[in-house]
């Protein structure tokens, strides 16, 4: 999946030494499907050379603003009417304040002054810099005039020191730009998602649990995320990492068992809508043992089961949220080993959900590949094997026409 298939991206590279990262970065826009054509600040060239970023990208690397090899001569023009976005990485504390004051004496924030579409900047600098108020008020400016920043983060940096202020990692700035482009189709809403297994304690050491991955759930997390959503996680044991977004707004719960992920999920049925894409455990174990059961011979121990709480079936059925406003639209996931879509649209109508989404991939668990069946009350539908942030995606698309 090539998330910016036929983009044209400007690079903008300016004087640190996070420049060392914008080859990485240009490479990874690449695989993703955009032409990036680089700009280079004076101060990036004591960095990374030119000659590097014209054999990643395999376009000339303008450097100047007097280059003679745009036939009218002005670069800054020809460059910004052909971008779908300038992206600047990294963006130094002496160019933000440029930028942010309408200064241009170089190509770069010439081009930024002379642009016809989105800009954003990568910042990356010592911690004081960040943390001067001048640095504050560029980043304030910048944000009014509607300018995205992607980042900083804080970690250990070049100077030796450790703090806010370090550039994001060039995957995560890729993945900052993909979500950008994204609609923003839920701008406002708030989505309430439930993903991975649950872990029903047997003793201290041991559990029953499933194969669930959490991939799915969290896909449609960040898909969320880039439609604009408020999203509220809440997942089961699972070694996944939170999506994070530049403009994104999400809070994570982490649970174990099936009643800490009814309960935590109870507790925030105040929201638009509700995706119940956890594998959640039908049963617990009645008594867990406080001890760890030791082995007996050939004996097994003997395991009494008792029903979990039904969280799709209790948030279907709360008409009203905390607010008084109606409950949320939900959207089931129903896995079976024969007979889908008699199984899914059965549990839909019990369950009294306008959607369910069924699993129909070889190996749907802890794949990055799936394939689903949507059924809803005018019928059902397939959506042909992709990547799962692609399937998310079409899935926010599909919901969002709904509501």
């Amino acid at each position: 999946m090539q998330s910016l298939l036929n983009k044209k991206i400007v690079l903008g590279i300016s004087g640190g030494i996070a420049a060392y990262k914008s080859a990485e970065l240009a490479r990874l826009l690449m695989q993703e499907g955009a032409s990036v054509q680089v700009v280079m600040t004076e101060a990036a060239q004591q960095f990374v050379t030119p000659v590097t970023m014209q054999a990643l990208t395999g376009k000339p690397v303008f450097t100047s603003q007097w280059d003679s090899s745009i036939p009218n001569n002005m670069a800054h023009i020809e460059l910004s009417r052909a971008a779908d976005a300038i992206l600047i990485a990294p963006a130094s504390a002496d160019l933000m304040a440029k930028i942010s004051l309408g200064l241009a004496d170089d190509l770069l924030t010439t081009l930024c002054l002379a642009r016809d579409c989105p800009l954003l900047l990568a910042p990356a600098m010592n911690r004081q810099m960040w943390d001067h108020p001048a640095t504050q008020r560029s980043a304030q400016r910048l944000l009014s005039d509607g300018v995205s920043l992607l980042g900083p983060a804080s970690g250990f940096q070049a100077c030796g020191e450790t703090g806010m202020g370090r550039m994001l990692e060039p995957a995560e700035i890729c993945e900052q730009l993909v979500a950008f482009f994204q609609k923003k189709i839920l701008l406002g809403k708030r989505v309430l998602i439930t993903a991975g297994p649950t872990f029903e304690a047997i003793d201290p050491v041991r559990g029953i649990t499933n194969r669930s991955s959490g991939k799915m759930g969290f896909a449609i997390a960040r898909a969320a995320l880039e439609a604009g959503a408020q999203v509220h996680l809440i997942a089961g044991p699972c070694e996944l990492e939170t999506p994070l977004l530049a403009a994104g707004n999400i809070t994570r719960t982490n649970v174990v068992s099936a009643r800490e992920m009814h309960a935590a999920t109870m507790n925030s049925i105040d929201c638009d809508i509700f995706f119940a894409v956890a594998a959640v455990a039908d049963w617990g174990i009645a008594k867990p043992a406080k001890e760890k059961i030791k082995r007996q011979g050939k004996q097994a121990p003997h395991l009494e089961f008792v029903a979990n709480p039904d969280i799709l079936l209790d948030v279907a059925k709360s008409v009203k949220s905390k607010n008084s406003k109606p409950r949320p639209y939900c959207v089931g996931f129903a896995a079976e080993s024969t007979d889908l879509t008699k199984h899914a649209d059965e549990k839909r109508r019990r369950k009294g959900i306008p959607m369910i989404v069924g699993n129909i991939g070889p190996d749907t668990f802890g794949s990055d590949l799936n394939q689903l069946l949507i059924i809803d009350e005018s019928g059902s539908k397939k959506i042909a094997q992709a990547e799962k942030l692609e399937l998310a995606r079409k899935l926010i698309q599909l919901v969002a026409k709904k509501i």
